[in-house]
């Protein structure tokens, strides 16, 4: 199918990102389409690279236009994709109408998103008051060490802050608009090491094995319980992900064990409340910790956005959407530290997946949702 440039056209904005390859960590292309659709917009348009291997370099863009005192509206999301993998039944970024449907990677997550705002913005009003900015990053996917971070230090330095944001992940479940995020549990990472003493098996006496007192130390970390849930957020809970003792050797009694944890928490807990906690526990067998905090938990209460947000989604589909925290991390973690944030977007059916595609109508409808929004939003007083 033909691609066409018309700012306004959701589908063929979405055609054009989709075409660029942006496997994280992104840089290049992607983000020069996405400039050269905010341009025409009136948005004064920021893309700066950072970072090095083997998580950079990393692309991202700051767009903002101001038309008059008022509220400062963000829109925040991702041009990285994951990997496509093989058996796509196409060209994963090779952007493909079959049907109903638009299939290509990060149709969902979430190039379509992207599109749906940048067309969005341009049905608005033109009398709206205020600004509105996009906080888009190429370290999404990835790590995440230089993105969105960056982006916020960056809008530090041209005294940018929003008022609202959203996100624009695919947080729908059935249909478009069933769900919202209003937040997310946080998540930490532990490795979880006890030293020993390597030595013959058949001489236990001249060694000191650590794979006992891992397995006492995973024992008590497994009869944690770190609470029972809130009014918003699922009980906190801890998985066991590795166990590595490296013996290829059957008569050998190894000199170290290792084992890993990850913890995703409400916001009863800090990442580095848990540290503390399982650091403790692990000493107790002579066993030591190393962490790392992927993100803290955080809320948006029910409000102002949340209720934007909400009367957006029924007007437009007629559906009343859920209020959520489930699922994994994204970059509103971050950005919750500026403003209330919201989460919504597309259909998280096919994302990550083979054949990722997002229906056409989902699309239009999520392009009309946003502008929505966007209106309501710079309307406040």
């Amino acid at each position: 199918m033909s691609m066409t440039s018309t700012n306004d056209d959701v589908v063929a904005l979405a055609q054009r990102l989709l075409a660029c390859p942006s496997v994280t960590p992104a840089t290049g292309a992607v983000f020069a389409e996405l400039e050269a659709m905010l341009a025409p917009l009136g948005f004064t348009v920021d893309r700066f690279i950072v970072g090095e291997a083997p998580d950079g370099p990393v692309e991202n863009l700051l767009a903002w236009r101001t038309t008059g005192a008022g509220p400062h509206f963000a829109f925040a999301g991702h041009l990285d994709v994951v990997p496509p993998g093989a058996g796509w039944s196409s060209d994963p970024f090779a952007p493909d109408i079959r049907g109903d449907l638009l299939y290509g990677r990060g149709a969902v997550d979430m190039k379509g998103a992207i599109a749906a705002f940048v067309a969005a913005l341009a049905v608005l009003p033109d009398d709206l008051p205020g600004t509105i900015s996009l906080i888009i990053t190429g370290d999404e996917e990835g790590p995440a060490i230089f993105g969105t971070l960056a982006l916020m230090e960056r809008m530090a330095t041209r005294g940018l802050r929003p008022d609202l944001c959203l996100v624009g992940e695919p947080t729908s479940s059935q249909r478009l608009g069933d769900v919202m995020k209003i937040g997310r549990r946080g998540s930490v990472n532990m490795w979880i090491s006890v030293a020993g003493s390597q030595g013959h098996v058949a001489y236990p006496h001249l060694a000191d094995n650590p794979i006992p007192r891992l397995v006492r130390i995973l024992t008590a970390v497994e009869a944690e319980i770190l609470d029972e849930g809130t009014d918003w957020f699922q009980p906190s809970n801890i998985e066991i992900t590795d166990i590595e003792v490296g013996n290829a050797a059957h008569n050998v009694i190894p000199g170290k064990a290792t084992a890993r944890i990850s913890i995703r928490f409400n916001d009863q807990h800090s990442g580095a409340s848990l540290i503390d906690r399982i650091t403790r526990l692990a000493a107790q067998e002579g066993g030591t910790v190393d962490a790392r905090i992927s993100g803290e938990s955080f809320l948006t209460a029910p409000g102002v956005l949340s209720d934007i947000v909400g009367a957006a989604i029924r007007d437009v589909t007629g559906v009343d959407a859920e209020l959520s925290t489930t699922g994994g991390t994204s970059d509103a973690r971050f950005l919750s530290r500026l403003c209330p944030v919201v989460e919504f977007g597309l259909n998280n059916a096919t994302m990550h997946k083979l054949d990722e595609a997002v229906a056409l109508q989902d699309l239009r409808d999520l392009q009309s949702i946003y502008a929505h929004i966007v209106e309501r939003a710079l309307r406040l007083s």
